[in-house]
Formats: C-alpha cells, structure tokens, sequence
C-alpha cells in the first residue's frame, strides 16, 4: 500500500508548515520528495513516522499511522537525522543496540555493515565519522529491520563519488524488489538518477505529483529546470532579493 499523506496540516502556533497536503508514496518505485527550504519536507516526514502529531489529517503506512503498527523497525527504515548516535560508542556497538532493543538477530548487524560498506569503520567512534560515514551507519540502522518502507531525508549529503553510486544502486534495487523508497534531496541532478516519481511541495501545499519523465518531458528538460519552473513562487528568499533578506 505504501505512504498515504491525506489531506494534512500542521501549525506551529500561528505558522502553518503544511496545508492540506495529499499524496501517495507507491511501493515498488523511488519516490522522490523536494521542495525549497521552509516548504514543510521535514514536518511531513516527521509527521509520516510519528514524530509530529498532525494538527488535522492524517500521515499513513500500509494503512495504519506508524504508532500503531506492531513492529516498526521491521516495517520502516527511517534517515532523519545522520548525527542520532552517541559520539561515544563504536558504529558496531550502536547498531548491536539498536538490533538487541527491537530482537534482531545479531547476525543481522554483520549483514548491514556490509551492506553499507562500514567494515572498516565499525569499530570506530562515531563522534570520530565523517558526515559520510554517519550517513551509511544512520542507512545502516534504517536497514536492520529488513523494512519493506524506506524514509530518507537527505541520504547523499556528505558522501563521495564512489558513496553516491553505491546508495543509488542501493535504492534501485530496494524498489526494485517491490518495496517503498521516499527521500528528499536538494542534489537534483543526483535524484534524477535514481527516482521513478517525483512530488514537489512549496509553501505546506502540493505543487506537483507525477512520474519524473512527466516533468522532464519538454525539450529534454532536466529535472532542475522543472523543479525551479515549478517552485517559482514558492521560494521564500531568492540571491539578490535585498526586501526578502531583511524579512
């Protein structure tokens, strides 16, 4: 069934983050999820996983809003933040944590490291990781429940050529086996390597939601070229606005 985002909205006070926002994140495919800054990305996707309560609507997995489900590490892998590890403990240490607190099995740990390309740091101190690094240990810890929903918030930030290419054909290969792949990104030109579909908010509303060849199908558009035509009036400050920087 995937993630069902029904007609949502979250006020902080008298700010209102979102506006009635709807859509479908469809399993089996990478759907990507962008926005300018302040568009409400993260107060949805906190919203999606139980983080924030929303102040009307609802945010759904497979059906059911994510305090409810019976299991949820083993049924969604979240990246919301890459820092969430004690600096203090070994990346190893911290997953055997994670993995002990839910009843993984142990040797579900040794799998993600090497899915992650972690080996030679595992035993390392995570305060002692690049922004990289953190990112494949908070990846890491997304996939110890083997989850079929898969949430990523900025998952490339941080890493190298070789990092970039390897978590690509990691997400393909997610969705490829019939699973729910959503994360944003401002690194448009790295998304368009990797999602199917495509849903672009601006302000707390829907501005689009549709198949990336939907948006890039006019004269060879890039998705960066589609994404600026469409959140145009979105943005909240643009380079050289000296009446929006003083706001």
């Amino acid at each position: 069934m995937g993630i069902q985002v029904q007609s949502l909205s979250k006020r902080y006070g008298r700010t209102w983050a979102v506006r009635d926002l709807s859509f479908e994140v469809q399993p089996g495919r990478v759907t990507g999820f962008l926005g300018p800054n302040g568009a409400g990305k993260s107060t949805t996707m906190r919203s999606i996983v139980g983080l924030d309560r929303p102040t009307t609507g609802a945010a759904l997995i497979d059906g059911a809003p994510y305090a409810r489900l019976r299991a949820p590490l083993r049924e969604v892998g979240t990246l919301l933040d890459a820092r969430a590890a004690h600096r203090s403990r070994r990346a190893v240490d911290h997953l055997r944590t994670v993995a002990a607190t839910h009843g993984f099995p142990a040797k579900r740990v040794d799998e993600v490291i090497g899915l992650t390309g972690l080996e030679s740091a595992a035993r390392v101190k995570a305060g002692k990781f690049s922004l990289g690094m953190g990112q494949r240990l908070g990846i890491a810890v997304a996939l110890l429940g083997d989850p079929h929903t898969l949430i990523l918030d900025e998952p490339v930030n941080g890493l190298d050529p070789e990092g970039v290419t390897w978590i690509r054909g990691l997400l393909s290969a997610l969705a490829a086996e019939g699973r729910t792949v959503f994360l944003s990104s401002h690194l448009l030109s790295e998304l368009a390597l990797v999602v199917d579909h495509v849903v672009v908010i601006g302000r707390g509303r829907l501005i689009a939601d549709a198949p990336l060849m939907t948006l890039t199908s006019d004269a060879g558009r890039t998705l960066e070229e589609a994404y600026i035509a469409l959140t145009r009036d979105a943005v909240e400050y643009r380079a050289g606005d000296a009446d929006g920087a003083r706001s």
